[in-house]
């Protein structure tokens, strides 16, 4: 390859991501120019748009393009799969790259709405287990499509009715169900924490309680054991949790 072409092909790369701004290579004709400009552009839109209806709606439309315009100038796409693009959009709004003046929360908002396209899309393994099995004895098996999440604002209550104006932490479980529907629930900083233990340390349920007791400074372990076995149980019904292996 000649270092003709390698500079081509750089001119060419920095016209189509600030076209506005950077003049177009030599010898490539205007008119087919502009028609790659706006194809490449709305096919990078059209995987940002339909992931993050919240905050394209907040926003508005001048807003959201112009976010879509500085993300697509700045911001090094590493992935070859289109669908990384919108969590390459989270990365962009959560780094310092995202110069454009945004309320504070957008961020973890758009963190928030690209998690449903994220656990939807998670490859996992078949695993066997017994649903009906002791949580508290037995090594407590995880949903393999989940993400256990924790923001800074109350993210699931952001909307065109109301938007936060303090930080609250708020904690909530993404998941597949059985259908194969993405979930949303809603869970104290607690049970939060029991469900990064058992990711992090997976095991029995009783074990997991044990150092989370350990964690709070309980003073009655045993409590919060006996308490926790109904957490458990309330994560499995609600297919967070699928059960148990000996």
């Amino acid at each position: 390859m000649s270092a003709d072409f390698q500079d081509f092909q750089r001119a060419f790369g920095r016209h189509l991501r600030d076209p506005a701004h950077t003049p177009r290579p030599a010898g490539v004709p205007a008119r087919r120019m502009a028609v790659y400009n706006e194809l490449l552009f709305n096919n990078i839109g059209s995987f940002l748009d339909p992931c993050f209806p919240v905050c394209r709606e907040l926003l508005g439309a001048n807003r959201w393009l112009r976010f879509k315009r500085a993300f697509y100038r700045d911001w090094p796409l590493d992935s070859a799969w289109f669908r990384d693009i919108p969590r390459d959009f989270v990365r962009y709004l959560n780094s310092d790259h995202a110069r454009l003046p945004h309320p504070r929360w957008l961020g973890e908002l758009a963190h928030y709405e690209w998690a449903e396209l994220a656990v939807d899309l998670l490859e996992t393994p078949k695993i066997t287990y017994d649903p009906a099995g002791d949580l508290l004895a037995q090594n407590v098996i995880l949903n393999p499509a989940l993400m256990n999440l924790a923001y800074h604002w109350p993210v699931h209550r952001i909307g065109p009715n109301w938007r936060p104006r303090k930080t609250a932490l708020s904690c909530l479980i993404v998941y597949r169900d059985g259908d194969e529907r993405v979930q949303f629930s809603e869970v104290n900083p607690t049970t939060h924490r029991l469900v990064g233990l058992l990711t992090t340390a997976p095991g029995p349920g009783r074990q997991a309680l044990l150092s989370l007791a350990s964690e709070l400074q309980h003073p009655h372990p045993e409590q919060l054991v006996e308490q926790g076995r109904s957490i458990l149980d309330t994560l499995r019904q609600q297919g967070i949790i699928l059960g148990s292996h000996p």
